[in-house]
């Protein structure tokens, strides 16, 4: 009998380590994806900064369509009000909706942009360029960000469903979290109409 009490113990401290370990590599994975996700907003919100003075640059250059500033003002406000918590980011109505916001944005960016092209006298100020060459710099970022929040998702998601940690992931309150997917009509090209 004294043996198998031992034996018995010390399978219990061994699955009792197991679990903690595991445990601790959850709650470190999770970390990593909020993580992430705060260095995508963190990028969003540059690009919201930026916007207020490539508007103000824009209405201080030229005579330029009011339709597409304020478009592109608008866009801006509806993208920063909506924030995700760590919570949301089980959510896809909520992951949906702020990328939605973010989509929008970029579009009507891309829209200023465009418009931009008929405007020499534009295109030549100095503080226009600078912001143009910042935006870019600032999308290409946000596109970094969202690619290392999706491979730090994957790895997690992996984590949270593979066997046999999938029985005590539940139990602990993790769940697979929403990678960033691109908004649907993200695979149109946009139409240009001058």
């Amino acid at each position: 009998m004294k043996g198998g009490a031992i034996l018995a113990i010390v399978v219990v401290a061994l699955f009792g380590m197991w679990g903690c370990s595991q445990y601790n590599g959850l709650v470190t994975t999770d970390s990593e994806v909020q993580t992430a996700w705060a260095n995508v907003q963190s990028a969003y919100q540059r690009r919201a900064d930026l916007v207020p003075n490539l508007v103000s640059t824009v209405k201080g250059a030229a005579n330029f369509e009011q339709q597409t500033l304020t478009q592109v003002v608008e866009a801006r406000a509806k993208a920063t009000s909506i924030q995700l918590k760590a919570e949301d980011l089980n959510d896809p109505q909520k992951m949906q909706q702020f990328q939605q916001a973010q989509a929008s944005l970029s579009q009507g960016l891309g829209r200023l942009m465009m418009v931009a092209e008929n405007y020499p006298q534009l295109r030549a100020t100095e503080a226009f360029v600078g912001l143009q060459s910042q935006l870019e710099g600032t999308e290409n970022r946000i596109n970094t960000e969202r690619n290392r929040y999706n491979e730090v998702v994957q790895r997690y998601n992996v984590k949270v469903r593979s066997f046999p940690l999938v029985m005590f992931a539940g139990m602990m309150g993790f769940s697979a979290k929403q990678p960033f997917q691109a908004d649907a009509s993200a695979q149109n090209a946009p139409k240009v109409q001058f």
